[in-house]
C-alpha cells in the first residue's frame, strides 16, 4: 500500500476562518499545529495515530490530576490537556497536507475526544466525591451531559456556518460512514442526532446547501448573520474549559469546575441557542424555499 504524497503547499499554513478563531487558536494551538503537522508529514505517522495520541494526553492530564501532588500535578496536567488542543488541530492539519481528509478521519477524532475526556471527567468525579461525597458524583453527571450537549451545539454551528459559506464538508454533509454491512456507524447516527437536536434549523441547512440554485444566497445570508452568533459562543469552546479545569484543580476543588460548566455555561447555552435559532432561520428565510421557486 502506497503512502499519500504530502502537498506541495506544505510551506503554507491551511487558512482558518479568522472569524472561527479565538486568540487561543490563532495564536497558540493552531500554529503549533501546523508545525506539528508538518514535522510528521514525510513520516508515517497517520492523523488517527494523532488523534489517538490526544485522547492519551487527556488520559494523562487525568493521571497528573488525581495522582501527583500539588502544584505540580496541577501544572502538569494543565500542560497535557493543553497539548491535546495541539494534536487536535494538528490530526486535521495532516489528513489536509497528505489527502487523508474523510469523514472516517472525522469519526475517529470524536471518538478519542469522547474517550479521553470521560477518563478526566471520572477521575475529577473521583477527587470530588472524596471531598463531598456523592453530591461530587451527580455534579460530574451533569457536568458531563452539559459538556456533551454544549459541544454539540458550539461544534454543530461552527461546521454549519463553514458548510454554508465555505463549503467545507463535515459529517452531517459528507458520505455517511458505513461498516461492510453498509450500516451507519453507530457514533456518526449518535452525533447527527444530537447535533440535528441541538442546532436550531440544522438538517434545513444541510439540505438547502447540496441546492447549486441556493448556495451564494445561502453563504451571503449566512455571513451577514455570523457576527450576530459566533463571537459570543467562543465560551462554549473547549478551550476554556480547559483552563477552567486547570483553575478548579489549582484550588483544590474539582467540583467548582462542575459547577461552572452546569451553572455558568449552561447560561451561555441558552443564549446561544436563542442566537443560532434567529440567525439560521433568518438564512434559511432569506435563501428562498427552493431552486425552483423564482
Amino acid at each position: 500500500m502506497t503512502q499519500p504524497v504530502p502537498s506541495p503547499s506544505l510551506t503554507e499554513r491551511p487558512a482558518r476562518p479568522a472569524e472561527l478563531e479565538d486568540w487561543l487558536n490563532g495564536r497558540l494551538y493552531h500554529p503549533l499545529s501546523w508545525r506539528l503537522a508538518r514535522l510528521l508529514a514525510p513520516t508515517a505517522v497517520t492523523p488517527d495515530m494523532v488523534s489517538a495520541a490526544g485522547a492519551l494526553a487527556i488520559m494523562l492530564a487525568a493521571a497528573a490530576y488525581g495522582a501527583l501532588a500539588w502544584p505540580w500535578g496541577v501544572a502538569l496536567g494543565l500542560a497535557l490537556h493543553m497539548a491535546w488542543h495541539v494534536l487536535d488541530g494538528a490530526d486535521g492539519d495532516l489528513a489536509r497536507v497528505t489527502g487523508r481528509s474523510s469523514p472516517h478521519g472525522e469519526l475517529v477524532d470524536g471518538i478519542c475526544d469522547y474517550l479521553g475526556h470521560i477518563v478526566l471527567y471520572v477521575t475529577l468525579g473521583f477527587i470530588a466525591a472524596g471531598q463531598i461525597g456523592g453530591l461530587g458524583w451527580a455534579l460530574m453527571w451533569a457536568a458531563g451531559a452539559s459538556r456533551v450537549v454544549q459541544a454539540a451545539h458550539y461544534e454543530g454551528a461552527r461546521r454549519q456556518y463553514q458548510l454554508i459559506v465555505y463549503g467545507t464538508p463535515w459529517m452531517a454533509s459528507a458520505a455517511p460512514v458505513t461498516s461492510p454491512s453498509g450500516r451507519r456507524h453507530p457514533f456518526v447516527v449518535y452525533y447527527l442526532w444530537l447535533t440535528g437536536w441541538i442546532v436550531p434549523h440544522g438538517p434545513a441547512l444541510t439540505a438547502a446547501a447540496r441546492d447549486p440554485a441556493r448556495r451564494d444566497r445561502l453563504g451571503a445570508a449566512m455571513r451577514a448573520e455570523g457576527p450576530g452568533f459566533l463571537p459570543q459562543m467562543s465560551l462554549l469552546s473547549a478551550n476554556y474549559r480547559t483552563l477552567a479545569v486547570g483553575a478548579a484543580m489549582l484550588a483544590g476543588r474539582p467540583h467548582w469546575y462542575f459547577l461552572f460548566e452546569v451553572g455558568v455555561l449552561g447560561l451561555v447555552l441558552l443564549a446561544s441557542l436563542a442566537r443560532v435559532r434567529r440567525a439560521f432561520g433568518a438564512v434559511l428565510a432569506h435563501a428562498g424555499p427552493d431552486s425552483n421557486r423564482r
